[in-house]
């Protein structure tokens, strides 16, 4: 009998059995029943908009490149290979247009030919054709800065002139230009996006340019005391390709 109560004693104790409830096993492996009010893991939405819609949005542009090319003069003016660095600015406007400023820093070099630095600026209205494929017309100045040549120097001299003076042409250039004058150019450019904020560019551009050159002499004018100049119109065309990377 003192056994029998014991083993009551600690069935009731353990909550296995009791005199008013029936034993309860408890499967460890039994998984806990689902919330309704439960919502699960949290997910991110993925992005609506793809890289190329996003660069169709307005908003402010920058680009930097570097451009080779062929600077070629006419009517005699001398000629030269173009390489340099390309600057660009401006505002893209909407889906199909954009309104850039480019800049131009390139040197000119050529034996016999053009040895200097050529540089331009320029506003550029550019239709969007396509969102990779894109158009643009600008115009400008532009300018020539040349040092020692090597070239013969055309007469009237500089010394036996009393008032400045301007060549008809250029078929006989004169040994060193420093001017500017009037510039246009056509692009074609291709871009391909490479994230939500940069995109790469290939670009061919065309370009006109009319330079005033002015040599000044040491001697002086007799009336005004103002240096004598001669002076001469070096027309050019060129073409050159460009890449770039542009910033949004």
């Amino acid at each position: 009998m003192a056994v029998l109560k014991r083993v009551a004693v600690c069935l009731l104790a353990t909550g296995v059995a009791s005199a008013d409830s029936p034993a309860v096993i408890v499967d460890p492996a039994a998984k806990p029943a689902a919330n309704p009010d439960d919502e699960g893991t949290p997910k991110l939405s993925l992005a609506t908009e793809s890289d190329r819609a996003a660069w169709k949005e307005a908003g402010f542009r920058l680009a930097l490149g570097i451009n080779y090319g062929r600077f070629e003069g006419l009517g005699g003016a001398p000629s030269g290979h173009i390489i340099g660095g390309v600057f660009r600015a401006g505002l893209r406007l909407d889906a199909d247009w954009a309104l850039m400023s480019s800049f131009q820093y390139s040197r000119v070099k050529q034996g016999g030919g053009l040895s200097g630095l050529r540089f331009s600026g320029t506003i550029d209205p550019t239709w969007f054709i396509t969102p990779e494929l894109s158009v643009a017309i600008g115009v400008g100045f532009g300018g020539i800065v040349e040092g020692r040549t090597g070239r013969a120097d055309p007469a009237p001299f500089a010394s036996g002139l009393s008032d400045s003076y301007t060549f008809p042409d250029a078929s006989h250039p004169i040994p060193s230009c420093s001017g500017v004058g009037v510039t246009a150019l056509a692009r074609v450019e291709y871009s391909y996006v490479l994230g939500p904020r940069a995109a790469t560019e290939i670009a061919f551009e065309m370009m006109g340019q009319e330079t005033a050159c002015i040599d000044r002499a040491a001697n002086l004018n007799d009336d005004t005391a103002q240096p004598i100049e001669r002076r001469q119109y070096w027309p050019h065309i060129g073409g050159e390709l460009t890449w770039s990377i542009t910033w949004r």
